[in-house]
């Protein structure tokens, strides 16, 4: 049996009046990412005491340690500045067959959904989208649309390990063994999953993978990472410039897909800091953690009238989505906001996000807070 993770919230300054379970939005940096990043300010402010190699030595160490979460060569990562330039890097150097389908579920993540209608546009191909399915199953939905009998075979699916309003379960790894066996190429939005599920690039083998650092990684807003497959480490990046060369040619690995401005001295060394908390943390216990605080979230609902969440098998281990039979009612982020519980709307879903510097007594406000506003 795993044990879970015991609460973290020592290692960052929430105050104790505040409820804030909203991780899929936004991340509290740790005090340690805090930290780096205070003295990546006085690098900067002091530019002639940073040594030239230093930006390097920095983009190595986030770039060893994204690749250490994934469990991949750091040679296998690329450093970006949003997961819009990872995907727009996948379509860039990934072909799609004429008379075959884009494969994408409904109400995807615009960084993930929005480049495909072009691209298949311009190879001749349909872009398909599922439905949302009435019950909940993700999984068979996708699975029912890769086998369809009779329906052009899958060229390229651009898909998530969950859906990113309410913590939909998608199983991966049955989901991509059937795209493999269509020959699909696989473009993976992990932005809402990094850190928290267990991503096994072995077993999914897609082409790309991309993920932020500002959510459940600790990090810092505008910086990224890319995994490149070896197969497509000779493609073409979006960007010219001097850190993606070696010599006239471009490096031989995923690092030619850097960014420009790559060797930020604040946010790279935000970025290391928050995934090196992260790999100290065993992932089952950590999903053990947040799956006790969700379930527990999702006890505090059960009684309340009109209020539904998926069901338990159905949904990840860190993200609730709670559904009113009448629509969010207006104001509600609000009105809860202003009793120091902070949650998020996606797509008309009360999404409720916890983390390891969340526990029980924060649930239970929540709870309280809810039932205030609802009316009881």
């Amino acid at each position: 049996m795993t044990h879970a993770l015991p609460c973290q919230r020592d290692l960052f300054e929430i105050p104790e009046h505040i409820t804030y379970l909203n991780a899929a939005a936004y991340v509290p940096l740790p005090k340690s990412v805090r930290a780096a990043g205070e003295q990546g300010v006085l690098t900067k402010t002091h530019p002639w005491n940073m040594g030239r190699e230093l930006g390097n030595a920095q983009a190595e160490r986030a770039r060893s340690a994204a690749g250490r979460l994934l469990g991949v060569s750091a040679d296998d990562i690329a450093i970006t500045g949003a997961v819009s330039y990872g995907i727009a890097t996948a379509a860039r150097n990934l072909s799609i067959a004429p008379g075959s389908r884009v494969l994408m579920i409904d109400g995807e993540f615009p960084s993930l959904a929005l480049v495909w209608a072009e691209r298949a546009a311009a190879a001749g191909a349909i872009v398909e989208v599922v439905p949302r399915p009435s019950d909940h199953d993700w999984t068979a939905a996708l699975l029912a649309a890769i086998e369809r009998p009779g329906a052009p075979p899958v060229g390229l699916a651009a898909l998530t390990p969950s859906h990113w309003s309410d913590g939909g379960a998608i199983d991966l790894v049955a989901v991509t063994a059937a795209l493999h066996r269509q020959g699909s190429r696989i473009v993976i939005d992990a932005t809402q999953s990094t850190g928290v599920l267990h991503l096994d690039i072995a077993t999914l083998r897609p082409d790309f993978l991309a993920f932020p650092t500002y959510k459940w990684v600790l990090g810092p807003y505008s910086l990224a990472f890319l995994y490149v497959a070896p197969a497509h480490q000779s493609g073409r990046p979006l960007e010219d410039h001097g850190s993606a060369r070696s010599g006239a040619d471009y490096m031989p690995t995923a690092r030619r897909f850097d960014r420009g401005e790559r060797n930020d001295p604040i946010g790279l060394p935000m970025a290391a800091e928050g995934l090196e908390q992260v790999l100290t943390w065993d992932r089952d216990a950590l999903q053990a953690r947040l799956r006790m605080l969700t379930d527990a979230l999702a006890e505090e609902v059960a009684g309340m009238q009109g209020l539904s969440v998926l069901p338990r098998a159905l949904r990840v281990p860190h993200v609730l989505g709670v559904r009113f039979a009448g629509g969010l009612p207006a104001g509600l982020l609000e009105r809860l906001m202003a009793r120091d519980v902070h949650v998020a709307d996606r797509q008309g879903v009360l999404r409720v996000s916890p983390h390891v510097y969340n526990d029980l007594p924060e649930v239970a406000r929540f709870g309280a807070a809810l039932r205030a506003e609802l009316g009881g």
